[in-house]
């Protein structure tokens, strides 16, 4: 299977699709899809891999925009240029958008689960005192803290156990990455960085 990129609009977070060459037809790139290809090819589908791309934008270097609809990271660079990474963002109903900072950065993070999640999901229940970091913890390598002003917005970047849902529309409204790369944004982002989320239809994240 050959990967292109399109999205079906009209939702609130943008389905992917891939490009299947046998069928000549975009077909949904669905979690099963996504978890088939990486168990083959080890890696996630070249445009989700780590990148330079020409990146045009009035943002200062070191600005994070992030696309949902894409499901792409920038981490512009200078020379109209940005780091692109590939992304897992919120399902629908869990998207979100706006303008936030880095608040602070932790290593192999303690995932501690919000009380809605808690309420609602019986695996986070059992980590409702915080489940220690390491290789099966959601957050994974790396987490970015998103602060809206002194305030956390519970939002974060991270890493993830699952690499293979990059593309893919399933969080909870953090921001998921491979944990090679959020290991490579944590070594270049400094605490106090602008972070641009962009998502169509996503609710715009309170104070913004």
């Amino acid at each position: 299977m050959v990967l292109g990129l399109s999205l079906l609009t009209g939702q609130a977070v943008a389905q992917t699709q891939v490009y299947d060459p046998k069928t000549r037809s975009w077909v949904d790139y669905d979690r099963t899809k996504a978890y088939q290809y990486y168990r083959q090819h080890q890696q996630v589908p070249e445009p989700f891999r780590r990148q330079v791309v020409t990146f045009r934008t009035a943002e200062e270097p070191g600005t994070i925009i992030i696309d949902g609809n894409q499901h792409f990271l920038y981490l512009v660079q200078p020379g109209q240029q940005a780091i692109r990474y590939g992304i897992g963002v919120g399902r629908e109903g869990f998207g979100w958008a706006g303008i936030v900072r880095v608040g602070r950065t932790a290593e192999w993070p303690r995932w501690t689960p919000p009380a809605e999640m808690v309420a609602r999901d019986p695996n986070a229940r059992k980590w409702a005192g915080g489940q220690p970091g390491g290789p099966d913890n959601p957050l994974g390598a790396r987490a970015l803290y998103l602060y809206e002003g002194d305030q956390d917005t519970i939002y974060r970047i991270h890493g993830t156990p699952e690499p293979w849902t990059m593309g893919l529309s399933v969080s909870s409204g953090c921001i998921r990455m491979v944990n090679d790369d959020i290991i490579d944004l944590h070594s270049r982002v400094k605490v106090g960085a602008k972070v641009i989320v962009l998502m169509q239809g996503a609710a715009l994240y309170k104070g913004v």
